[in-house]
């Protein structure tokens, strides 16, 4: 089928994996977006017994280990809209280890690798607020709203509120470099080893917006 694809999406904090996920699910309607914390929340709202054994590491304050995020995984490939349509994983895999899980589980089309410069990755994330009474999202460096009224602070676009930029307290460019220190330290062994078997394609993120569906086609293989 040409609209069965299995991609899987890779890229830094702030590289705008939703914005191109959007933009692939023009392209392809019916694929199914996949993203770890999607499954962790339908598995614990489900209280599914692979949900209530991650259950029991977070309420100790413990990381899920890979082995049950493994389970999470293949259980979601194995239904019956992934077997009709292809996925997009998202958030996974994050290491080797989940890498080399994942090919046990099924075949991988393309790693669509976003590439960004850190300087960009801090200005849209250490940059971004939102409106208090309607939850618009904008950015201090790349999005402000259109009337500004004054340091740091402008009318909502969408329902005219007074709204101010204030910097989310986990938003720190201490906590965005380890971060981004982390995702670079996993990331590598990851890339690599779907480089050795030819499935990675680079993608420039600094405006995935400007691509067409045409770019995206051709990006996807389609």
């Amino acid at each position: 089928m040409i609209d069965m694809k299995k991609l899987i999406l890779f890229g830094p904090p702030g590289a705008g994996k939703g914005t191109f996920s959007g933009q692939i699910k023009r392209v392809l309607p019916n694929i199914a977006h996949i993203s770890t914390g999607d499954i962790f929340r339908e598995n614990l709202k489900n209280q599914t017994p692979l949900g209530l054994k991650a259950k029991g590491y977070m309420d100790k304050g413990e990381l899920v280990p890979d082995d049950v995020v493994i389970d999470m995984v293949r259980d979601r490939l194995n239904q019956d809209d992934v077997k009709q349509h292809g996925f997009l994983l998202d958030g996974f895999p994050r290491t080797l280890a989940q890498s080399e899980a994942l090919s046990t589980i099924s075949e991988v089309d393309i790693l669509l690798l976003l590439e960004i410069g850190r300087d960009i990755i801090t200005k849209r994330i250490l940059g971004r607020f939102g409106c208090p009474e309607c939850g618009e999202i904008y950015n201090k460096y790349t999005l402000q709203p259109k009337v500004q009224i004054g340091e740091n602070k402008w009318k909502c676009d969408k329902c005219g509120a007074e709204i101010e930029f204030i910097q989310r307290s986990d938003d720190t460019e201490e906590t965005l470099k380890n971060r981004l220190d982390t995702y670079e330290k996993n990331a590598k062994p990851v890339i690599e080893y779907y480089e050795k078997k030819g499935l990675v394609k680079k993608v420039d993120a600094e405006n995935t917006l400007a691509l067409t569906e045409d770019d995206i086609k051709k990006i996807i293989g389609i």
